[in-house]
């Protein structure tokens, strides 16, 4: 095993642990000496398998149902499973294609696995070079629609084969064979192009684009043996390309770094289930949050002091400029008063008089309310017309010898009775009196609708608030002791509307 610090978006060095009972316990001891963030595990193993196999189109919670259940019964041995639907078919049913994948040795990650949980680790994922490899494909550009991707790994070469862009089988061979000579690949993309003939992956006839991934010398090494045929094509393309295309600022021996490096910037969800073994990356995350939040709201609460202090300063800056200026404004009116003659009369008197004159205005009879109430009644009866209104209001009775101060006449010289407060609004509004007398424009002898008019006008003015309405003169006498006279017909007043008037006492309490 191997492992690479991540820092700043770059692997570094890596360290070598072997894969046993000592190496297990040096990893240990390494993570236990230093800080450490998100662990990332990656496996590059020949106990990789891969299935296609089609489901029933399900979707929702029971189509996840149904994938796990299938995928549980496809490898029952091991706790490290991945599947992924991949489209559905063209024909018949259209039944969902789904690729199933497993780490069928489970014990050879389970080690790694249990020393990252006893030093609660947050291990983030366990992922597969197989599976990262989509990845590099886009990386690289590659866009064939039958694509074999050949990498040289630290376990060996990996064969990996993707159908319109997406992995459909991968398998991984040794790079040197047992007598140390290197593998013809060649000879091992045959293989692997009748076994994806065999399983329907490839059709008879279609060509094989195979691209392999190696250093430069390597590549010189194999153009010689990989020849193009009528249904193989082969493309090199060497490691300092590759690695300048992912983002690599030197060139790796082996296409594992460049896999890293994909999955250290992309840091997709994790690839083969962990179960238990992912909760201290779950609390890792949530504390993580916890903080992010506290920081926000530490950053929050110290812009609210910010703003608060400077509103403070800005409020005690006007209050010093205001105090200033008042005592400015003393000091002229104190300078101002030093100036005058001493005052005839007292403050407080002063007072009373002003409080007597807001009360005139507010109190005080006026006759504009009075004809507003009126002119609603006028507008809802348009067939009144006004001929004459006298407005009063009702005086106190006079005193009946003139007292001491009373005013005048100046042309007669008896003494004038003093005005009343009552007169004034004080304490209370006054009554207000009108007397109106006004005519009804109507057609010629329309007695009852004279009478309607007259009605309809009155009873308006009875439902002003306040107010009292008095007939004194019908336009219409209709008293059975009285005899109703006069003519008609259209020629009885030469077909000229005629005039019924009436005159009525209005009182008004504001």
């Amino acid at each position: 095993m191997w492992a690479y610090p991540w820092h700043q978006g770059r692997l570094g060095e890596p360290v070598r642990y072997s894969n046993d009972r000592a190496g297990v316990d040096a990893f240990m001891d390494h993570l236990d000496t230093q800080p450490y963030g998100p662990v990332y595990l990656m496996v590059d193993l020949i106990e990789e398998d891969f299935q296609r196999i089609t489901l029933p189109h399900v979707t929702g919670r029971s189509g996840r149902r149904l994938l796990a259940r299938r995928l549980l019964q496809q490898y029952r041995e091991t706790p490290y499973r991945y599947v992924r639907v991949q489209g559905r078919e063209a024909n018949g049913r259209q039944d969902d294609i789904a690729l199933l994948s497993a780490l069928t040795n489970p014990a050879l990650v389970q080690p790694w696995v249990a020393a990252l949980e006893l030093l609660r680790a947050p291990l983030a994922g366990l992922y597969s070079t197989t599976l990262t490899s989509p990845a590099l494909v886009r990386k690289l550009g590659l866009s064939d629609e039958r694509l074999l991707l050949v990498t040289q790994q630290s376990a060996g070469l990996r064969q990996s084969y993707f159908l319109d862009g997406q992995l459909k089988f991968s398998r991984l061979t040794l790079a040197v064979d047992r007598d140390g000579a290197p593998v013809d690949v060649a000879r091992e993309t045959a293989k692997t192009q009748q076994f994806l003939t065999s399983t329907r992956l490839i059709g008879r006839g279609e060509v094989l684009h195979t691209v392999i991934v190696a250093p430069e010398a390597t590549l010189d090494r194999l153009e010689p043996q990989c020849q193009d045929g009528a249904e193989t094509a082969y493309h090199f393309i060497p490691m300092d390309d590759a690695a300048r295309r992912t983002g690599l600022a030197e060139t790796p021996a082996l296409a594992d770094t460049m896999l890293l490096t994909l999955l250290g910037q992309q840091r997709p969800p994790s690839q083969y289930s962990l179960g238990e073994a992912r909760r201290y990356f779950q609390l890792w995350r949530a504390r993580l949050g916890l903080f992010s939040a506290s920081a926000v709201l530490a950053t929050a609460t110290l812009v609210w002091l910010g703003i608060n202090v400077w509103r403070y300063t800005d409020a005690t800056s006007a209050t010093a400029a205001m105090y200033a200026e008042a005592d400015q404004f003393d000091k002229r009116y104190r300078d101002a008063l030093s100036t005058m003659t001493p005052a005839v009369d007292k403050t407080v008197n002063m007072k009373a008089a002003v409080t007597v004159a807001q009360l005139l205005v507010r109190q005080g009879p006026q006759p504009l309310p009075f004809m507003a109430q009126l002119s609603t009644a006028l507008d809802r009866v348009p067939q009144i017309r006004l001929i004459q209104l006298d407005w009063k209001i009702t005086p106190p009775a006079a005193p009946a010898e003139p007292v001491a101060g009373s005013f005048l006449n100046a042309a007669s010289g008896t003494p004038l009775a003093p005005i009343s407060s009552l007169m004034l609004g004080l304490p209370v509004s006054v009554p207000q009196a009108l007397r109106l007398e006004a005519e009804i424009m109507v057609p010629p002898e329309n007695y009852r609708e004279v009478v309607n008019t007259m009605n309809a006008f009155t009873q308006e003015l009875a439902r002003q608030p306040r107010m009292v309405v008095e007939v004194v003169q019908q336009p219409v006498d209709t008293r059975s002791s009285v005899k109703l006279s006069g003519k008609a017909g259209a020629g009885a007043s030469g077909g000229v509307e005629s005039k019924a008037r009436f005159i009525l006492n209005l009182v008004w309490q504001p």
